[in-house]
């Protein structure tokens, strides 16, 4: 029997591509003037604005099912989350985890008494608000907490941040390669019947070479030892976060998590985009954390 050759879409790889070049034009440009005053206060008003996509698509995938969240309350919340992260330094918490999460438990579960029109569907949709906000709050919370970190070297938050992208991009565009030119054993038939085992390998091979390109470039305090833990630990926990987030589009039916609308082209929707950064954040802060001692 002949086998089919794998084709790879040219057109939407070019959309692709170029809306990852305007970004990543953007991205690296705000890294490299991360020891600028301003530059903490533009990356945390780029997190907010995600966190309004991110919560967003949550929310209509949502709707989809016939369930009601709160946009504003899982908003608010997770902006909350941001917040105290952004807030928090070494042992200062002005704005502590818990003050965030009572504010919240008032805003919506009291909120919904007021404005839910759908009260039957009350556990449910408080429920996937709590979600929405949880998720995007502490994915992306990690994210502006690592770039923060002050080290020995200049702009430390800068370039664990950078390397946080690279590992992670270097693995996912590796599975995408690898599982299309020689995917053959079904990784999650159930949540992605395009994912594989050969793909799942591929990205830890990526996220090994950008973890080796970190330590030739801008981490050059790694070890190899440093590089090998962390391609492997970002890299199983981007691919949980890939499938994780997959769940939950397969549960609404949908097959961006913007439901199809225009959020990054070529990409889908920003829920797509940030999945296994979602995951893969706190997975390196935990590690700077408890191995290197950053606070």
């Amino acid at each position: 029997m002949e086998r089919t050759t794998p084709r790879v879409d040219i057109k939407n790889m070019t959309v692709r591509v170029t809306s990852a070049l305007v970004f990543g034009f953007f991205f690296f440009s705000l890294l490299w003037f991360g020891d600028q005053p301003w530059a903490p206060w533009t990356y945390l008003a780029v997190l907010a604005l995600a966190v309004v996509m991110g919560v967003h698509e949550m929310t209509l995938m949502a709707r989809a099912r016939g369930f009601s969240p709160s946009l504003v309350s899982g908003v608010l919340v997770a902006w909350g989350i941001l917040a105290h992260f952004f807030l928090s330094t070494g042992y200062r918490d002005p704005l502590p985890l818990w003050l965030v999460f009572t504010g919240g438990l008032l805003l919506i579960h009291f909120g919904a008494l007021l404005f839910d029109s759908k009260l039957e569907e009350a556990l449910p949709s408080q429920a996937i608000t709590w979600l929405g906000a949880l998720y995007m709050g502490f994915g992306l919370g990690f994210q502006q907490k690592l770039f923060m970190l002050q080290g020995t070297l200049p702009k430390t938050g800068s370039r664990l941040l950078l390397a946080l992208f690279i590992i992670t991009w270097f693995g996912d565009s590796a599975a995408y390669f690898v599982g299309t030119f020689f995917g053959k054993h079904k990784l999650a038939p159930r949540v992605s019947p395009k994912k594989s085992w050969e793909g799942a390998l591929g990205n830890l091979g990526g996220n090994l070479l950008g973890a080796f390109l970190m330590i030739l470039t801008v981490c050059k305090e790694w070890t190899a030892v440093d590089a090998v833990a962390l391609a492997l630990l970002l890299g199983i926990a981007g691919q949980l976060g890939d499938l994780v987030e997959s769940t939950w589009k397969r549960s609404a039916g949908v097959k961006d998590s913007n439901m199809g609308g225009v959020a990054i082209p070529g990409h889908g929707g920003l829920l797509d985009r940030v999945d296994s950064l979602v995951f893969a954040a706190p997975v390196l802060y935990a590690y700077v954390h408890f191995v290197h001692g950053f606070n």
